[in-house]
């Protein structure tokens, strides 16, 4: 069982920036694909950025040359960054994580993680 613990929502007028984290309850955190999904009020959840235990990433179109997934394995934290944020940003951001090794076609489904976090709270004002 790996436990999720998101941090760094907030509130943040357009065109700014924020630092979303999220913490591993497991040393062996960097042999897991992780992924940040969102979710809108009345909108399914959403792929934002993902990373596979190899490196690779995948994005988003919408958030594409905005945001930066990375991760610190030695202190078993995931990591987005959003840039240049737009009000339809807005939404519950989740922190997702499975220890199968997930590709380029899996890396942003829903399906694809077992392990969630309860979500940090992003909003984004005009």
């Amino acid at each position: 069982q790996v436990q999720l613990v998101e941090s760094g929502g907030g509130s943040v007028q357009a065109g700014g920036s924020l630092r979303l984290s999220c913490a591993a309850s497991t040393y062996t955190a960097g042999r897991l694909s992780m992924a940040w999904f969102r979710q809108a009020p009345g909108k399914e959840r959403e792929g934002v950025a993902a990373v596979d235990s190899d490196g690779s990433t995948s994005y988003a179109d919408s958030v594409k040359g905005r945001f930066t997934i990375s991760r610190d394995n030695a202190k078993n934290t995931l990591y987005l960054q959003m840039d240049s944020l737009k009000p339809e940003d807005t939404a519950m951001y989740y922190c997702a994580a499975d220890p199968r090794f997930r590709g380029r076609i899996s890396r942003l489904l829903v399906s694809g993680y077992i392990y969630w976090g309860q979500g940090t709270q992003v909003t984004v004002s005009s």
